[in-house]
């Protein structure tokens, strides 16, 4: 039985870490042994088949499956776990590095860190989606609806009407509030 429970973790696991994880997904992502059995402080090695803690995780070494284990801690409210993996990052000048940096701070309180973040990773990329929705969902929360106006035109004219980062800013300014999902 362990061993089926094993085999089945590892699938899980080379599942997760296939799929990419990009702008337009709406789903809350899928709960894997990182969030299911590990503890705070670990995510799961699909080659050791456990999990370890996160200064020995080798996730660092796939972008894709950094920023996606990422995406599931900060969903599962382990923002603190979320921030550890993304001080491991080798890239810390990578666009979603700093973006995943500035919704989890912002989700724990730290609103300057978070938009300074969200600044550091549209510059590095003008047309971070996923980051101008964020920074308009800030904008939102710090009581500036005209300023998250801004983002949301910036994010149409950036071709992302119609995407995830457009329909989620848009809901959040037509409700008056960032209440629900929005990672």
């Amino acid at each position: 039985m362990r061993g089926f429970f094993v085999g089945a973790m590892i699938l899980v696991g080379l599942v997760h870490t296939a799929g990419a994880v990009g702008m337009d997904e709406e789903a809350p992502p899928s709960p894997t042994p990182t969030t299911s059995i590990c503890p705070d402080g670990q995510v799961w090695d699909v080659d050791e088949a456990e999990c370890v803690p996160i200064a020995e995780t080798g996730l660092v070494t796939d972008p894709s499956s950094l920023i996606g284990t990422v995406r599931e801690l900060a969903y599962a409210g382990r923002h603190d776990d979320a921030l550890a993996l993304l001080a491991r990052a080798p890239n810390q000048d990578e666009t979603m590095v700093q973006t995943y940096l500035g919704y989890s701070l912002r989700s724990m309180g730290d609103m300057a860190a978070g938009l300074d973040h969200y600044a550091r990773a549209l510059a590095l990329d003008p047309d971070n989606l996923l980051a101008r929705s964020y920074l308009g969902m800030a904008h939102l929360t710090r009581g500036k609806p005209e300023e998250a106006a801004v983002q949301l035109a910036e994010i149409r004219a950036r071709g992302g009407a119609g995407r995830w980062p457009e329909r989620a800013l848009a809901a959040a300014i037509a409700q008056g509030a960032t209440t629900g999902y929005d990672y």
